[in-house]
């Protein structure tokens, strides 16, 4: 088993940490004042994607070195990762409809619903980071 480069984990870790604080700084105090087509949903919707992104490239990258095989699917990525017991059912749950509201974003599958992307930008960051944790400590193995 390839064991997993910390230093590029660091350097992913510390990406995902600035797009999130950007998240943070745009995202309104109310969810009735985040609304479509606004700067602020604009650079909300981005940063998180892009946060989101850089946590599938990790997942991905996390299956190959732990000889997990390469998942078909963003989601797989999360599943195999689960199946390994590198992170817990409940964590790989959300972090398949990350990738979901990923695909939704990048693809324009369907028109984005503003209250539960609220609710993502919200919840999701600490999701992001006890990814990054789970793989941070699976590192240091």
């Amino acid at each position: 088993m390839t064991p997993l480069d910390r230093g590029v984990l660091a350097e992913r870790a510390m990406a995902i940490e600035r797009h999130l604080a950007r998240v943070a700084d745009r995202l309104p105090a109310e969810s009735g004042d985040f609304r479509p087509a606004t700067d602020a949903s604009d650079a909300v919707i981005l940063h998180l994607w892009q946060a989101t992104q850089i946590a599938i490239d990790l997942a991905i990258a996390a299956c190959v070195a732990l000889d997990l095989g390469a998942p078909a699917t963003y989601a797989d990525a999360f599943r195999r990762l689960e199946g390994a017991a590198v992170i817990d059912p409940r964590l790989a749950g959300t972090l398949v409809r990350a990738a979901g509201f990923r695909n939704v974003v990048a693809h324009a599958y369907d028109t984005l619903d503003m209250a539960r992307v609220y609710r993502a930008a919200q919840q999701g960051p600490a999701d992001l980071r006890a990814f990054l944790t789970a793989l941070r400590d699976r590192a240091l193995q």
